[in-house]
């Protein structure tokens, strides 16, 4: 079957995709986009989280025909939307994905970009998270390799600066 929707705000279309494949398989191996991990293809780590019209989701538990028609943005478009919402054409960091960088909340990485897709929903629909709705909204990814202290700082660096942006134009991501 083919199955048109749009990613990270650009048309796609995969063709051949089989009636089990699941929308992570066609994002990291049919258009190229290797960010969302294949970790426990169970979600129940949270690595291959990307947003679905908007919402959270472990892509590996999402047939690729329901995404027929909707919108997906994955830890690639975090970067491609906030350099269009700076009004550049080039990507840059979005703040979350630079108070990442900032906290130190990287280490291996495997889990960084599921944290990065649901911290930046949460600082989407409440840009003052309190430190339970952080860990909330982080509930369903898991780290191996920290202590989770960095993360949350990450999130609450990124609150600040999101908080404190009021000229940038307000998001549409659903």
């Amino acid at each position: 079957m083919r199955v048109n929707f749009t990613v990270n705000g650009r048309p796609q279309e995969a063709d051949n995709v089989w009636e089990g494949e699941s929308l992570l398989y066609v994002l990291r191996e049919r258009l190229g986009l290797p960010g969302s991990k294949n970790a426990c293809e169970q979600g129940e780590c949270g690595s291959c989280t990307v947003r679905l019209d908007g919402v959270p989701v472990c892509a590996c538990l999402v047939a690729a025909g329901q995404v027929e028609g909707r919108e997906v943005v994955t830890v690639e478009g975090l970067a491609d939307l906030a350099g269009t919402r700076a009004g550049g054409g080039s990507a840059e960091l979005a703040p979350v994905q630079q108070a990442f960088v900032e906290a130190g909340a990287v280490q291996c990485g495997f889990c960084t970009p599921g944290l990065l897709v649901a911290a930046d929903e949460l600082l989407e629909r409440n840009p003052s998270p309190s430190d339970a709705d952080i860990r909330e909204a982080l509930s369903g990814n898991l780290c191996r390799c920290t202590g989770y202290e960095k993360i949350l700082d990450a999130v609450r660096l990124a609150a600040t600066r999101v908080g404190d942006d009021t000229t940038a134009p307000e998001r549409s991501r659903g």
